[in-house]
């Protein structure tokens, strides 16, 4: 894959931009984080050469200036909300951060609970972080919000939320997932500082869309694939080019909520330091990028990954059609198909040859592995076993596992653990793998070979179960499946 992006610029301009943002307020700044700050596989997959923790990596520079406020909306604790990439809890995704900023050497000041309620889920949330001794703060829903600016900015609105106590200049608010309430954290912020005397300043921080990049570039296109679901939009600022006659981009909820903002900033303050959404955001990715060509194939290769997911998750009832045509309209956008993954149509082939569920990989150089499902090997099994000779230069005849390893792993699932199907998932094949490397020098040659699988293609005939999934995301392996289940059962 060609590189598109300059992660060393990008960290240096970064940080730059977010300090000189600072100096323009009262030296203090509330900067709301979009995005995914430790695992942002998104931007490094469109933008090859952005490292997925670039984002934390940043902050790292400037860490000695920055506090980080977690906000966590008291409806997802209420609700038990997922993270679907993690398959984890918003209230353990809160910790998780925590415990990853720390580790990090970023200094967590608090947490605070938005549109407060006190029903049994919030109230043992809320307790179990004072016992952990984490700062927890509450902030109440406001009625009107976020049209009925007059109450919003007042003792009733914003003034009964809890003052969040802070030490540090740059106040990195950040959550575990969208709708969190980490905008209205930072606003109720600037309110109880202004009341204190301080004019502490808010800005903005969303990699995508860029803002410098043309409406319908790929980059921009494959943010709006990423979040069909929500059905966000890209525009041209509308703000923007009235005040400079500068065309940039932005999306649609900024813009709608922008005019809001504007009347609150001049309640505060009684002028807006921003003419336009665009205006609030500190993001600097599009200066990094040093090969537009290949950002654009990148996105494009994106979008379809992206079609082929919700296909399968519109199967499992997790999204609507919408979702799904709204990115089959941006591929028509862009003039490219499903056709495109070369590893999807030698999947299908392998599995019309052989009538049995089948997978197929892209490596680096282009070359085309595929795999089946056998008497002991699942399909995801197979392929990595065959993506793994061919990268070490092993003849396909040569025995990476003997028979003697696997079979007894297959009899102890049947026997000893109550499965029904005895073929090795994925992980197993790799245990097996490293149990046989300690004998076997042709196993150990293809154990060294796993970092080399990272953004290599995949696809399968059948939706993946989660373990397998779990393998290939864990070795950075790009893998769709089709819209197909292994078994018509209702529970899987």
């Amino acid at each position: 894959m060609k590189i598109a992006f300059d992660n060393d610029k990008y960290l240096k301009l970064q940080s730059e931009n977010i300090l000189k943002r600072v100096s323009e307020f009262g030296n203090k700044l509330y900067l709301e984080f979009g995005g995914k700050l430790f695992d942002d596989f998104h931007a490094s997959r469109v933008l090859p050469g952005f490292m997925p923790d670039s984002k934390l990596k940043m902050l790292l520079t400037i860490k000695d200036s920055v506090e980080v406020v977690i906000a966590i909306n008291a409806h997802d604790i209420q609700k038990n909300k997922i993270r679907n990439d993690l398959g984890i809890n918003y209230q353990s995704e809160v910790l998780r951060l925590i415990d990853a900023f720390r580790a990090s050497g970023l200094y967590v000041g608090s947490v605070c609970i938005t549109q407060y309620q006190a029903v049994p889920q919030v109230e043992a949330f809320r307790n179990k972080l004072n016992n952990l001794g984490i700062k927890t703060y509450l902030h109440y829903e406001i009625t009107g919000y976020p049209h009925d600016v007059n109450n919003i900015i007042s003792e009733n609105g914003f003034g009964k939320n809890e003052y969040i106590e802070t030490e540090r200049k740059i106040i990195v608010v950040t959550a575990p997932g969208p709708g969190s309430g980490k905008m209205a954290t930072c606003l109720s912020q600037l309110y109880h500082e202004n009341k204190r005397g301080v004019k502490a300043g808010y800005a903005k921080y969303e990699t995508f869309p860029i803002w410098n990049l043309p409406l319908k570039h790929p980059v921009n296109l494959a943010y709006e694939a990423a979040t069909a679901d929500l059905n966000d939009v890209n525009m041209v600022d509308p703000f923007h080019l009235e005040a400079y006659n500068t065309v940039t981009v932005n999306y649609n909820r900024d813009v709608e909520i922008f005019p809001v903002l504007k009347s609150m900033f001049e309640a505060i303050y009684g002028s807006s330091p921003y003419k336009s959404p665009t205006d609030m955001g500190v993001n600097m990715a599009g200066f990094a990028i040093c090969d537009d060509d290949a950002a654009k194939e990148a996105s494009k290769n994106e979008i379809i990954r992206r079609y082929l997911t919700s296909l399968v998750d519109l199967r499992n009832g997790k999204i609507s059609q919408n979702a799904v045509d709204k990115i089959g309209l941006l591929m028509n956008q862009l003039g490219v198909s499903v056709d495109d993954r070369p590893c999807v149509k030698a999947a299908l082939a392998k599995r019309d040859k052989t009538n049995t569920v089948s997978m197929a990989m892209e490596l680096p150089d282009g070359t085309i592995v595929d795999a089946k499902t056998s008497a002991l090997l699942s399909a995801p099994a197979a392929l990595l076993l065959n993506a793994l000779k061919v990268l070490a230069g092993i003849k396909d005849s040569m025995m990476l596992i003997s028979k003697s390893i696997i079979a007894p792993i297959s009899e102890m699932k049947i026997n000893n653990l109550g499965n029904k199907n005895p073929r090795l998932h994925a992980d197993e094949i790799l245990i097996a793998l490293a149990i046989s490397a300690q004998t076997n020098p042709l196993a150990e040659m293809a154990m060294k070979e796993l970092p080399n699988l990272a953004s290599c293609q995949a696809h399968a005939t059948v939706i993946l179960p989660e373990v397998d999934l779990g393998v290939f995301k864990k070795l950075k392996i790009d893998v769709t499946t089709e819209a197909e289940f292994y078994a018509k059962k209702l529970y899987k």
